[in-house]
């Protein structure tokens, strides 16, 4: 009774070799994921996203970000721009800015929500900005 389980037992082992290279190849032949016949998502929200752009304000000039922007000031002097719903996370000290309060300097600052916080420049200033921002 104990001979057929080595055939068998070899049977399988073989089975399972084919199956695996059979399924390495479809793999293979796949598109690769985030190539350009399978983007998982579109190149200008990236670059949007991720981009770091250098801005220069004059004073008297308004940055208003949006939603998920984060800003550092640079060089300059700027003052707090905020909503009714609260003002700028300042991640660096772990503090909330209010209206009209002094931005610190080369502090990481994000802005919670797209309802026109931002930043407004007392002097000519330099802001490192990534997300969405207009200047007013």
């Amino acid at each position: 009774m104990k001979r057929w389980y080595l055939p068998a037992l070899v049977l399988l082992a073989a089975v399972a070799v084919l199956a695996g290279a059979g399924a390495g190849h479809l793999r293979a032949t796949a598109a690769e994921p985030g190539s350009d016949a399978d983007p998982l998502v579109a190149k200008s929200y990236v670059d949007k996203l991720v981009a770091l752009k250098v801005l220069e304000l004059k004073a008297g000039q308004t940055l208003r970000a949006e939603a998920g922007a984060e800003l550092v000031l640079r060089a300059g002097r700027a003052v707090a721009v905020t909503s009714p719903r609260g003002g700028l996370a300042d991640l660096t000290a772990g503090r909330d800015i209010q209206a009209g309060e002094a931005v610190p300097a080369n502090h990481l600052i994000l802005v919670p929500r797209t309802d026109g916080r931002g930043v407004k420049a007392l002097t000519p200033a330099v802001l490192l900005v990534r997300g969405g921002a207009t200047v007013e």
